[in-house]
Order: C-alpha cells, then sequence, then structure tokens
C-alpha cells in the first residue's frame, strides 16, 4: 500500500449503521501510511463519536460548516485545499442524493464541492433504497460527474435483509483508495473497446439497428483508464457522455467500425470487443427514401465482416476479449465462440426482457480456455471493473 505513503485522505462519515466502521477505516488508512482527517455529519454522530475517530486518527475531528477555529472561519475551503482524497464511507442514499443535486450546506457537502481532489463514494444502505429508481438516477448523475463509486457490496444487512447495498470492508476499501494513487494494473498499456450498436441504412431514412445502449462499453473503457490505460473506444451511435480521458471515435456501421478497430488495434495490448455489430447489411441501400407504395417490401441483406475474428486472427494480435450475449443456452454458445474465434477470454450474459441491453445492471460469466468465473449481478460500473481486474491479471501472468 506504498501508493498512500504521506497522501491527504479526508473521510467523510455520513449517517448510516456502517458508520461502526469507520474508526477502523481510518486506522487501516493510517496503517497504510496516509494522514487521515475526519468530516462527521450531525446524523453519523448518532452511531459513532468524535472522540473515538479523533482518537483513531490523531487529529480533530470537523463537524461545523463556519468554524471559528479554522483560518478565516471557513474550514471547508481548508479542508478541500488539504485532500489529495476525499472518500465519503459510509454513503446513505440522503447524502447522494444531495451530492447528485449540489447542495453545499453542511461543512461535508461543501468540501465536496470546494475541493479539485477525486472524489469516492462507498455506498451503504437497505437492499431496497439502494435499488430505488431515484438511487440508481442520483448514481448514474454521480458517474457522469466523475465520481468514483466503490461498493457496495451483496450480502446480509442490518436490518435483516439481504441484497446488495452492504459498505465494502475496510481493507477493500484502503486498496480502492490505494488504486487511486499507484501506476494502476494496467499502466503502459493500450486498451481497444468496441461499444453500442451499429446501424445498417436501407436508405436514407431508415436503418437496421438493435437494442445496445454502449453503457457496457463505455463502463469498461472508464474502467480501464482509471487502471492506468491509454483508452481508445470506437462506438456506434448512442447517447452517452464520453467516458472521462479516453480517446473517442464514432462510427456509425459495421464497415465504419471494422475499418476504426483494426486501426487502433495496430499497436494495442488489449481488444474488448463489446459492441453489438449488426451480422447483415442491406446489399443496395436506396439512395431516396422508399415510398409506401406497395404492399410488401424485400430487403436483400448480405453478411458483414466479423471484426472480433480478424483482431483474435491477426499475426500479431492484442489480448482479445469478446461477449456473449444470448437469449438461451448461454454458456454452450459462449464456449462454442470462445474456442470458434481463439479469443483469450469471454463474457456470457443472458438478453431479453429488463436483462442486458438498456439496463444499469447485468450479471456476466467470464470464461476463458480451461476456466471460467461468475460475477453476480451489479452496476455495469462495478462489473467493468471486475473485468477489468481479471484481464490485467491475465495479461500479466502471461507475461
Amino acid at each position: 500500500m506504498n501508493a498512500l505513503a504521506n497522501k491527504h485522505i479526508l473521510l467523510g462519515v455520513t449517517g448510516g449503521i456502517a458508520a461502526y466502521k469507520a474508526p477502523e477505516l481510518v486506522r487501516r488508512l493510517r496503517d497504510a501510511g496516509a494522514d487521515v482527517r475526519v468530516v462527521l455529519t450531525d446524523a453519523a454522530a448518532a452511531f459513532v463519536t468524535p472522540l473515538t475517530l479523533q482518537a483513531v486518527s490523531g487529529r480533530p475531528v470537523h463537524q461545523a460548516l463556519l468554524s471559528a477555529e479554522a483560518e478565516s472561519g471557513m474550514g471547508h475551503i481548508e479542508l478541500a485545499r488539504w485532500a489529495d482524497l476525499i472518500l465519503i464511507a459510509p454513503a446513505t442514499a440522503d447524502f447522494m442524493a444531495r451530492l447528485a443535486h449540489g447542495f453545499a450546506d453542511d461543512l461535508l457537502a461543501a468540501c465536496c464541492r470546494a475541493s479539485r481532489a477525486p472524489l469516492a463514494i462507498a455506498p451503504a444502505m437497505n437492499a431496497g433504497m439502494w435499488e430505488n429508481a431515484a438511487t440508481q438516477r442520483n448514481l448514474r448523475q454521480l458517474v457522469d460527474d466523475a465520481v468514483r463509486v466503490f461498493g457496495p457490496a451483496s450480502g446480509s444487512q442490518a436490518c435483516g435483509e439481504v441484497g446488495e447495498g452492504r459498505m465494502l470492508e475496510p481493507l477493500e476499501l484502503v486498496a480502492l483508495c490505494a488504486a487511486q494513487f499507484g501506476a494502476g494494473a494496467l499502466a503502459g498499456r493500450r486498451v481497444v473497446v468496441s461499444a453500442g450498436p451499429t446501424f445498417e441504412d436501407i436508405d436514407p431514412v431508415r436503418f437496421i439497428g438493435n437494442r445496445s445502449s454502449g453503457r457496457m462499453g463505455y463502463a469498461i473503457a472508464q474502467a480501464a483508464r482509471e487502471a492506468g490505460a491509454e483508452v481508445t473506444l470506437v462506438t456506434g451511435p448512442v447517447a452517452l457522455a464520453d467516458p472521462s480521458g479516453v480517446a473517442v471515435q464514432r462510427v456509425r456501421s459495421a464497415l465504419q467500425m471494422r475499418d476504426a478497430v483494426l486501426s487502433a488495434v495496430a499497436t494495442a495490448d488489449v481488444y474488448v470487443g463489446t459492441a453489438a455489430v449488426a451480422d447483415y447489411r442491406p446489399a443496395a441501400p436506396a439512395g431516396r427514401k422508399i415510398k409506401k407504395d406497395r404492399d410488401a417490401l424485400s430487403v436483400e441483406l448480405i453478411r458483414n465482416p466479423d471484426i472480433l475474428s480478424e483482431v483474435a486472427a491477426l499475426q500479431r494480435r492484442p489480448f482479445t476479449v469478446g461477449f456473449a450475449a444470448e437469449t438461451d443456452d448461454v454458456l454452450a454458445y459462449a464456449r462454442r465462440k470462445l474456442d470458434d474465434k481463439r479469443l483469450d477470454l469471454i463474457a456470457a450474459n443472458t438478453v431479453g426482457a429488463g436483462l442486458g441491453f438498456e439496463t444499469d445492471d447485468n450479471a456476466l460469466t467470464l470464461l476463458w480456455p480451461g476456466g471460467q468465473r461468475e460475477l453476480a449481478r451489479a452496476s455495469k460500473a462495478a462489473l467493468a471493473r471486475a473485468l477489468i481486474a481479471e484481464i490485467a491479471e491475465r495479461l500479466h501472468a502471461r507475461g
């Protein structure tokens, strides 16, 4: 954990039962070499005392927005400037909502607003609150605002329910904090990700497409960038903001995506093909809008190139990862695709009503020659980080 040596970590503790883990988290961060200051909300003080956190941090605990002890009476500015990283753990549903909507009405929220340091949250709440549409909407806004999201984990909860919403354990949070300063598992590597659908024109107005939102591919590109890689994202038409720090190339058709991908992977170490590339395209797109003047219309379709197979067959091929989105016999189809295309790894998932496409979460099964790993249903951002960690591990093992 040398990456945390002498780093300034501002720990915000909000009012959830997981606040009882805050003293242990402070101790573990200090063991890793970090200098820790704690901001405690009024609600959090009902779960853990300022005295306890002062004892383990070795520093006064901050609670008041306007403090007479602070220089110029503006403690939030001093703390905001001091921090190398702000970590909110636990981050309640209420605090996530206030953060997503730009509130700055208490010390912790004001520090988050005033600081230029990276901001991370470790959500902790009842499973129902985590799944609530408003919470998920706020989560998407925070991710769009470049807030790092650590967790949550799944398991038994203080309320007696079982599901997503548990705060990650202190050692897990320490490792994630260290990763924000370390070189990263993919430092020095070049990663190409393809994402989204392709649109194949029938005429200037109509096209053949699919329901891919691009969210999984965009999340993978962001996770690879967070892991230190130089990332190129080749994307079909989607309604998503560009991932931070990622070079984005926009295409429309499968042929355009093929050209962009083959050009980008020439110097890449990893290629992750998440794009839902159309299997077929119209043989002869009409130059003008086709009029509705007949009872039936036939459109001849011809097969599109298989981009993933072409990348895997290159003489100097990158570590090649595919996706298998199926409605039935998912693992059988995925294993066959892994073998037939000679991929290094494939991520299999079920698609259909409420699954895979156009959703904020997913579940994956990772398959490689001789093994597999289950990734339980979670946000696509969390799955992307787990996938990138698996890729990095296999890439390093291969040398």
